[in-house]
């Protein structure tokens, strides 16, 4: 039981920190119908800013500073570069985001090198929260957990309760009209835009501490965050955290508890097949849940892809 606590811990803050991830994306997908291939980088940039911030001024001001300085970023890419592709479709928009993320690696390397870069949990946050039956949960899990259900509950309520999710629903479904009451429909993009890159700022900031920060951050949990918006619905917030937070509980409790494949096909019904060759499939069926953890969302996606093409929350399949 005390190892189930743990786990369901772990996995909400996996699951939280990708949902931060994620939220951002799909903020941009609902208002724009645009798959930024570049959002996990401004996750890495979130990241390398917090830390250099960090170094001069303090971890805090890095996770109020270096936030805002990617949105403004994110806010410039869409002004001055997607706005002028957005006109010609979809595969342009892809290429473009595609080539800004090889870009901003490229930047990524130049400026601070293919090395890890020494980025700390701050004093303050350092120490044991409590313990399970031995096993110990940092603080900082417990802060990351706090600053992505805080996350939600914003956008959420600035979604569904404020003047300006209104009109940014409006938006998204009658663009013409709500610029016919004369809203900027533009500076509307651009802020969602700036805000979506924002979010993914601020989950660097946070998540580089623990994961590590370095030029390929942003290739480790790219692929996932797209994964998740399919799983959860394209443009759904309910459905990113639910994906997100599933993600995260299935992985954590796959590579906590050593069990064999066979034993888990056999729990689902299929046995293994009388003619199996065994030179060719006993590896296969003696594979572990740890060893296939990572790729079980993938698995999920392409169920989900076959009997829910619109996801588990969402509306959109295209």
């Amino acid at each position: 039981m005390d190892l189930i606590l743990v786990n369901l811990i772990d996995g909400l803050v996996t699951g939280l920190l990708l949902f931060m991830l994620s939220a951002g994306l799909t903020l941009i997908f609902s208002m724009m119908g645009v798959l930024n291939f570049a959002h996990a980088s401004f996750y890495m940039l979130g990241a390398y800013f917090g830390y250099q911030i960090s170094m001069a001024l303090g971890f805090w001001m890095g996770l109020l500073i270096a936030p805002l300085v990617v949105g403004v970023l994110g806010a410039g890419v869409e002004r001055y570069g997607l706005r002028r592709v957005h006109q010609y479709g979809h595969v342009p928009e892809l290429i473009f985001t595609f080539g800004l993320a090889l870009l901003i690696e490229e930047l990524v390397q130049f400026v601070w090198g293919k090395n890890q870069l020494p980025y700390s949990i701050p004093e303050i946050l350092n120490f044991t929260a409590f313990s399970i039956s031995g096993n110990f949960i940092p603080a900082y899990k417990i802060f990351m957990i706090f600053i992505s259900v805080g996350i939600f509950i914003g956008l959420l309520y600035v979604l569904t309760k404020t003047r300006v999710g209104m009109i940014i629903q409006a938006a998204l479904s009658y663009p013409r009209t709500v610029e016919a009451l004369g809203h900027n429909v533009p500076l509307i993009f651009m802020g969602v835009f700036g805000v979506g890159t924002a979010l993914a700022g601020v989950a660097g900031v946070i998540a580089g501490p623990v994961l590590g920060t370095f030029p390929g951050m942003a290739f480790v949990l790219g692929p996932i965050v797209f994964v998740t918006i399919v799983i959860g619905g394209l443009g759904s917030l309910w459905g990113a955290l639910a994906a997100s937070l599933l993600i995260g509980w299935m992985t954590t409790f796959a590579k906590a508890y050593n069990i064999e494949l066979s034993s888990i096909l056999n729990f689902i019904g299929l046995s293994r097949p009388e003619n199996m060759d065994e030179s060719l499939f006993r590896d296969f069926w003696s594979m572990t849940s740890p060893q296939i953890a990572d790729i079980l969302p993938y698995i999920l996606m392409v169920l989900i892809l076959i009997f829910r093409p619109a996801g588990l929350f969402g509306k959109r399949t295209q």
